[in-house]
């Protein structure tokens, strides 16, 4: 047999397999985002996508393992939205403040409908031990790890007091996106404006350099 006529087949499978994945978990994010991981289900994914159920078992194989690939899914979205565009600006104090713009951006704009996707599925899963606990404490170590290490550079480049402990910093400025992206799910309106004001005078308390 030709082997291109057998490899063409095969390319086209895998490429409609890819698309359908793709697809899936486009929705899959956005649901969990308003709704939280347990919203997730094979059958209702099939039913609102048109796809075979079977087929999605053979993509997923469970519910516990469709709802890792979401969180995978959505951190490829988070990095793409909010890391990568901050990861641009010089290291430092400037990049302190791109982290902390772009997650801000990020919320308010709805990138996801529910707001922040791990906001929503770590409130849901925080006291549930196992793999779905795992994963997105992974993604949390990750972005206060970041925020602290962007800190530890300002410190190295003279913009941040030295004696400031890094970590703490990191977690006081996280705590409040956490507290704006919540609020505005309530209805409230002005809550960015007050997490932009906060950390502001938060940096403003421990830099060395004029703002």
């Amino acid at each position: 047999m030709d082997k291109e006529a057998v490899q063409e087949p095969t390319d086209g499978r895998i490429r409609r397999g890819d698309r359908t994945r793709r697809t899936v978990l486009a929705r899959a994010v956005d649901i969990a985002s308003v709704e939280g991981l347990d919203g997730l289900s094979i059958g209702r994914l099939a039913g609102e996508l048109g796809i075979s159920k079977s087929g999605l078992i053979g993509h997923f194989g469970s519910k516990e393992e469709l709802q890792l690939s979401t969180i995978r899914a959505a951190r490829a979205i988070f990095a793409t939205t909010v890391i990568e565009p901050a990861m641009r600006s010089t290291a430092g104090l400037a990049r302190v403040r791109a982290l902390l713009d772009a997650w801000l951006d990020y919320s308010s704009d709805r990138r996801f409908p529910g707001g922040c996707f791990f906001a929503r599925a770590m409130h849901e899963y925080a006291a549930r031990p196992g793999a779905v606990r795992d994963a997105l404490a992974v993604v949390d170590d990750e972005w206060l790890g970041l925020i602290a290490t962007s800190i530890e550079e300002a410190q190295a480049a003279g913009e941040i007091d030295p004696s400031v402990d890094a970590a703490q910093l990191a977690f006081d400025l996280d705590s409040y996106l956490d507290s704006a992206n919540l609020r505005s799910l309530l209805g409230r309106t002005d809550v960015y404006e007050r997490a932009a004001r906060s950390m502001r005078d938060r940096l403003e308390s421990v830099t060395t350099v004029p703002a």
